[in-house]
């Protein structure tokens, strides 16, 4: 059923009576459990992937993604029911589709520099199946302006008029790893902005149906862009000032953690915690959309740019505490047993892209130490594919803490690891009393470090 121009509550209904068609290209981490919330509503799903492994596991009842709960459980009831099914013929799942949700990844470039490769593949697909009255959304995270000028492309290989034979629209996604599915249906509205009016009310519709927290509609597909980025940039820009505060208290002299604290009893003050950086998919490359956007328009953005800077440096200062901290115990990193703790870019979160823990592990192994590393969610193989070698208890020069799993705390404090001379805490986990209590030197982002 096409619902360009029908209303959002006839959209709504006619999706749980399975009458409307979706085709989400992109079965990864977001666009599967996307895919399955729509399939369990009852609407009719068809979804893409290039790769034909990904798309035989999801057609046998196996999710190719882990650690979401959910996930699992819904895709195999909705195999059962017979109303979702993969492929890789992209082009195929647009004629057979009412709406086209994109969930595909933008990379970048060493440079920053967005790479929508992937998504104009996806759009081209699109193009070679789309009729009058369909409909196409990006849920990936784009720099403002990008669907918009998807919308262009796929009226010049059509010939279709953008807003009169079809529409176009954006509804970022709005989750986190290890939380898709709640998330999507319950956790924050729906960001929805939409070429036309026809559009906007039958995107609304749309994601009425799945979503008890409602949509919130903005004026233009770049608008809703700008709302993803920016919810990722003020992240970023907060996470650098507690960075930089952090690096101010320890050339003060005194505790950041105490004066962020006590700051936070003011309700307009909600300073963040400081760490070794930022990874991931998202917070570490959102500003470049924005600066290299900006920069095409001759505008540069600094503070953005500068909270970067601040930010990626942060892994780099994590190893000039490990080595103050070796020395103050009359020791060099060279030939050092240094095992870090916390692999991933978040505790709890199987991920390790963009990871402070990486550059952490390089730079020290540059530097000639025997790096150890474990985390609960990575497999010794993965360890040792990054370079560190798997820990397996043995006694230690330093241990270093990378993310803010709390097992590492137990594992500490119960001396389940044996470490001989210091701890040097990036994320502020323990409670350096203890630790000094223990025999051992606490050394810590923020903290004031004996030199």
């Amino acid at each position: 059923m096409k619902i360009k121009g029908m209303d959002p509550e006839s959209v709504r209904k006619a999706l749980i009576r399975g009458e409307v068609t979706l085709a989400v290209y992109g079965l990864g981490k977001l666009g599967l459990p996307l895919a399955l919330v729509f399939a369990n509503k009852g609407a009719e799903v068809i979804g893409v992937d290039v790769n034909p492994k990904i798309v035989e596991k999801v057609n046998s009842g196996i999710s190719p993604i882990t650690f979401e709960p959910g996930v699992e459980e819904i895709l195999s009831k909705v195999i059962k029911e017979g109303n979702f099914k993969a492929t890789t013929d992209g082009e195929k799942a647009a004629k057979d589709s009412d709406v086209m949700i994109i969930v595909v990844p933008v990379m970048t470039d060493k440079m920053g520099r967005p790479n929508l490769s992937h998504i104009k593949e996806v759009v081209l697909a699109i193009s070679k199946g789309l009729s009058k009255g369909d409909i196409v959304i990006t849920e990936t995270t784009l720099p403002p302006g990008t669907t918009l000028s998807l919308g262009k492309l796929l009226e010049k290989s059509t010939g279709l008029l953008l807003g009169r034979d079809f529409g176009i629209a954006h509804a970022p996604e709005r989750t986190m790893s290890g939380r898709m599915i709640k998330d999507i249906t319950s956790s924050y509205p729906k960001i929805v902005g939409a070429s036309d009016k026809e559009t906007l009310n039958a995107v609304k519709g749309v994601y009425e149906a799945i979503n008890k927290k409602g949509v919130v509609e903005t004026t233009s597909p770049t608008v809703a862009e700008a709302v993803k980025v920016f919810e990722g940039v003020y992240r970023d820009v907060n996470i650098a000032l507690a960075n930089e505060l952090a690096l101010y208290s320890e050339l003060m002299g005194f505790d950041v953690i105490e004066a962020i604290k006590a700051a936070n009893t003011q309700p307009y003050s909600n300073i963040h915690l400081p760490g070794a950086g930022v990874g991931g998919h998202c917070i570490p490359v959102y500003p470049y959309f924005l600066i290299e956007s900006a920069k095409e328009k001759g505008f540069e953005m600094r503070l953005l740019r500068i909270a970067r800077e601040v930010n990626e440096a942060m892994p780099f200062h994590v190893v000039y505490l490990t080595i103050k901290a070796l020395n103050s115990v009359g020791k060099p990193v060279k030939n050092s047993r240094i095992l870090v703790l916390g692999l991933t870019y978040r505790s709890g979160v199987k991920e390790l892209y963009n990871s402070p823990a990486l550059v952490v592990i390089k730079e020290l192994k540059d530097m000639g130490a025997h790096v150890y590393a474990y985390d609960p969610l990575i497999s010794e193989s993965d360890v040792a594919k990054i370079g560190a070698l798997p820990w397996k208890n043995e006694s230690v020069d330093a241990v270093i803490i990378v993310n803010e799993c709390k097992t590492f705390k137990d594992m500490i404090y119960k001396r389940a690891i044996k470490v001989n001379d210091v701890v040097i805490d990036a994320r502020r986990l323990l409670n350096p009393r203890k630790v000094i209590d223990m025999g051992v030197k606490y050394w810590g982002v923020g903290f004031p470090n004996r030199r």
